[in-house]
């Protein structure tokens, strides 16, 4: 397998280059020269390590096991995490860049890396205690444990403060009632970020979070789910009962749920961006490349007007929303507010995404339709985007209420 970034000797240099160059990325033609050196080397290995097996994973639901492995070692499954606890000591612009070429050769895959980095890591690393990112963020930087992040539920859909997950003190345990679904990597994840109200009369604000072990007594797991698209990441319901969890697996202090939660949420839909750019890249390369070789009338389709206006469409959706996804990661990384330019970048993309999809079936034609080719994958893949992390209306409203905020102000 490739050495990745531990073996270009990025972990640090990249790090402290990237926070260097952010002002001038957009002043210059292209990315600093170790964020292209990033770049490569994740498209190096999503070319010969995923790529190949896409199809595969997909089609048997399969959790790309050595795969992740192998993204560990590489500094992938924890990228903004610090070389001290084992991670690689990057920032998140980074990281955005990496998620998109990883989702360029295998959507399910960015998902799982997705979650582990900007859902389960993001939160500890920001609110854990000292003791808490030693025992919940060091072993899960490897590849060989993953986590994952349990907010929503059955009955609440898009309204996170609605958490009818109930969590009460007793002693020194915390004991956790209730129902989270459509958790991501729950099938394969040795722990879980869990939300749950600790006391009903403050709404939001009586919301908490907690560090929960997979498995354990009194949390099981529904049924798999048997989903449209991104098959290879496990789907599944957590259901508390009586779970009893130490009283310091507390994240933050009691209440904080609600704001850790928005917070995380804000990072991951740049890594959910990123996702859907790498997508929709797969899509588009997968329409020129058809476009180039597929003859109509004895020349390629390629030089049919009505295609190139398709492409030339797909290609500025696409670099469109790749700008504003390094907007949000480049004032994420200078500590600057994110939170509406985050839920622009997750719109855009994941918009383009399942357009340029879209579009990349239409060009293929029949061919596009079957499973012979990546097309139908990507646009399978491509749907969820608009979904988790906050559906499009969602970001919709976002993007609407800070601009108001702004304007007001």
């Amino acid at each position: 397998m490739p050495s990745g970034l531990l073996g270009l000797g990025l972990r640090c240099r990249a790090g402290q280059a990237a926070v260097r160059y952010l002002h001038s990325v957009y002043q210059s033609a292209e990315l600093p020269e170790t964020l292209r050196m990033l770049r490569d080397t994740c498209r190096d290995y999503a070319e010969k390590e995923l790529q190949p097996i896409a199809a595969q994973l997909d089609r048997e639901h399969r959790y790309p096991k050595e795969q992740i492995r192998q993204m560990g070692q590489m500094g992938l499954l924890a990228v903004e995490v610090p070389e001290e606890l084992g991670g690689a000591g990057l920032d998140y612009l980074a990281y955005s860049i990496a998620i998109e070429e990883i989702s360029r050769g295998c959507a399910s895959t960015g998902v799982i890396m997705s979650v582990n980095n900007s859902l389960y890591i993001g939160p500890i690393l920001k609110y854990g205690s000292e003791e808490q990112k030693s025992q919940w963020i060091s072993p899960f930087c490897s590849g060989e444990k993953i986590g994952c992040f349990a907010l929503s539920e059955p009955g609440n859909g898009s309204d996170a403060g609605a958490a009818s997950t109930f969590a009460r003190l007793e002693g020194d345990e915390w004991v956790l009632n209730g129902t989270k679904s459509w958790i991501t990597n729950a099938w394969d994840a040795s722990a879980a970020v869990v939300f749950a109200t600790t006391d009903k009369t403050q709404k939001h604000k009586g919301i908490s979070a907690f560090l929960v072990d997979m498995p354990t007594a009194g949390l099981s797991l529904g049924k798999k789910e048997d989903k449209l698209g991104i098959r290879a990441s496990s789907t599944a319901n957590l259901i508390f009962e009586d779970c009893r969890i130490p009283r310091h697996n507390l994240l933050g202090h009691p209440g904080m749920g609600f704001k850790i939660a928005m917070q995380t949420l804000d990072s991951g839909r740049i890594g959910i961006a990123s996702q859907a750019l790498g997508i929709a890249q797969a899509a588009l390369d997968c329409a020129v490349d058809y476009a180039e070789k597929r003859l109509a009338f004895g020349a390629p389709i390629s030089k049919l007007q009505a295609i190139q206006f398709k492409l030339s469409d797909m290609a500025l959706a696409l670099e469109s929303a790749r700008l504003l996804t390094w907007r949000a990661a480049m004032l994420k990384d200078n500590k600057k507010p994110f939170t509406k330019e985050a839920a622009m970048a997750k719109l855009a993309a994941s918009e383009a995404a399942t357009q340029i999809s879209h579009q990349a079936i239409q060009i293929l034609g029949g061919m596009g339709y079957v499973s012979d080719m990546p097309a139908e994958r990507h646009y399978r893949d491509a749907r969820i985007t608009e979904i988790y992390e906050g559906t499009s209306e969602i970001q919709r409203l976002v993007i609407a209420n800070q601009l108001l905020k702004d304007y007001r102000s």
